[in-house]
């Protein structure tokens, strides 16, 4: 089957895109002019020079497509302005859904996030269900891809054959930016991570995530949106089994809150003065930390099958694909 992707050269997208050759499809894939092609380099695809914003572009790239796969999103907590957000995630879903409807696609998958999801008070865990609204969004990241769903749910009610997956926090193998969930392991097996804070996460294999993207497509009902999580656990807990999987201290400081404000402040203004410096703490991280974002993904593994692959194996996964690459020793 002949198969389009946008992000295939991301961390999900090119997992997807890699079990999508192995399930025996002939991708196409939509990749921005100087983008890193190592995790896509070794299969046997079809690379096309493009991005959201050219409408030709898309047209060209989903001729002849069944299946559509829109992964591609910017993904960030520093260093881009609400235009930029909104331009790519937000108009960007808009282009390759019209395209995808002009060139007749049989099925769509949008990978959404969780971060397009409500969450409920205290520490429940959110389903697809769970109420929400844009006043509920903090950040540019999260308003974006809560406006993206909405679009992606429009055209479903018009009849466009699209299925949404909400992917939690993947780690595991191909993490080369690294995300901000590798990027915190990263300095944990370097030494860097002296505290944590009271927070919780969905930790899920990426590998199920990849899985789950053809699950969807194959047996996810339309206009309907899937949860793509793993195990809910606290932050500490993480930091926990990090330190099992890979021989390093555990991390035993608990940061208050108002500390880890304070040093967000000062961190962003040194990344301010020295563009050179990402910041590993912003105002935005330290306040979305105060909810616990657990969520349930029962209803993709009850109708599509999906996955469920323990925390501690997926962690370790992630471990040693980095420390195999060179990001820690």
């Amino acid at each position: 089957m002949q198969t389009f992707v946008t992000g295939g050269t991301g961390f999900v997208g090119s997992m997807t895109v890699r079990k999508l050759v192995l399930a025996g499809h002939r991708v196409r894939l939509l990749a921005r002019p100087g983008s890193d092609l190592r995790q896509v380099g070794d299969l046997d695809i079809e690379i096309l020079s493009g991005d959201l914003s050219d409408m030709d572009h898309l047209r060209q790239g989903m001729q002849d497509c069944e299946w559509v796969f829109h992964v591609a999103a910017l993904y960030s907590f520093w260093g881009y302005a609400w235009e930029a957000f909104y331009q790519s995630n937000v108009v960007g879903t808009r282009n390759v859904l019209e395209a995808a409807k002009e060139a007749g696609a049989q099925r769509i998958v949008y990978t959404s996030s969780i971060a397009a999801l409500g969450l409920p008070d205290g520490d429940r865990p959110a389903n697809e269900e769970t109420p929400v609204s844009l006043a509920d969004k903090i950040g540019n990241y999260k308003r974006s891809k809560y406006q993206a769903e909405q679009v992606a749910l429009e055209y479903a009610r018009q009849g466009l054959p699209v299925v949404i997956v909400n992917p939690a926090a993947p780690v595991g193998v191909g993490d080369y930016k690294p995300t901000a969930t590798g990027q915190m392991i990263v300095d944990f097996l370097n030494g860097r991570m002296f505290g944590y804070v009271d927070t919780g996460m969905n930790i899920v294999d990426v590998e199920d995530v990849a899985i789950g993207h053809l699950l969807a497509a194959e047996r996810g009902r339309v206009g309907e949106k899937y949860i793509l999580g793993g195990e809910n656990l606290p932050l500490k807990e993480v930091l926990d089994l990090l330190s099992e999987v890979s021989g390093r201290p555990q991390v035993r400081l608990r940061i208050p809150r108002w500390v880890a404000m304070g040093w967000s402040y000062i961190d962003t203004t040194l990344a301010r003065l020295n563009p050179g410096h990402t910041p590993t703490a912003t105002p935005e991280k330290v306040r979305l930390s105060r909810q616990k974002e657990y969520y349930d993904s029962s209803k993709a593994v009850r109708e599509l099958g999906f996955p469920q692959t323990p925390a501690r194996d997926a962690l370790r996964k992630a471990v040693e694909w980095y420390r195999s690459h060179g990001y820690a020793p």
